[in-house]
């Protein structure tokens, strides 16, 4: 089992559960998902990060103001966005680029082999997975697309026995979006003015 934290009430989730973020702009989404993820790595538990809004050094300025930077657990950061803005990368331990946030194949490649470090080199057997956002998807491409692409991903978050945190801006999108892609999902996490509503699997 995955304890999510104090901030989403001390619910307990199974391996492979996939939970929905949900909320309006600025009303924390992204600090519950991060906070999810920091309730494993203070376990040791393996942290994945896709970032398709800001760049691994934003996201990770981030993650370690939360978590602290006397880090012990395996952390990988996923960026989107940092060559999109055509600037010079190369992969490293900690961070592994993909073109844009159109480059899906490349996502799963990269959300892959962070999994398959933590899991197969590290013995790391839990793992947690932010995506933010799944807003910023949606911008660069059609929802079918982004439906078939988060159908894979949340298969291979399945598979490793891992959990996903997935955050989107509720506002931003029409109720046939919403509810298409809630079907992907386990359950859901609504953030309002800090306030969380949470929707989750019955086995929690």
């Amino acid at each position: 089992m995955y304890d999510l934290g104090p901030e989403f009430e001390n619910a307990s989730v199974e391996p492979g559960t996939n939970l929905l973020i949900s909320g309006p702009a600025l009303s924390g989404k992204r600090r519950l998902a991060f906070k999810g993820l920091t309730a494993g790595a203070t376990r040791g538990e393996g942290s994945v990060i896709i970032t398709t809004r800001d760049s691994s050094d934003r996201v990770l300025a981030d993650f370690q103001r939360l978590f602290g930077e006397q880090r012990q657990s395996p952390l990988g950061i996923v960026d989107c966005v940092t060559q999109h803005q055509g600037r010079s990368t190369a992969d490293t331990e900690l961070v592994k680029y993909t073109s844009s946030p159109t480059d899906m194949t490349g996502i799963g490649i990269k959300f892959s082999e962070f999994v398959e470090e933590f899991y197969g080199d590290r013995g790391v057997t839990q793992n947690r997975i932010v995506m933010d956002s799944l807003s910023t998807l949606l911008m660069y491409s059609d929802l079918q697309t982004v439906f078939r692409f988060m159908h894979v991903l949340t298969s291979r978050i399945e598979d490793a026995d891992a959990i996903g945190l997935f955050v989107i801006e509720s506002t931003a999108h029409d109720a046939e979006t919403m509810n298409t892609l809630k079907q992907l999902f386990d359950g859901v996490a609504k953030v309002e003015k800090e306030q969380t509503t949470l929707q989750l699997p019955e086995t929690a």
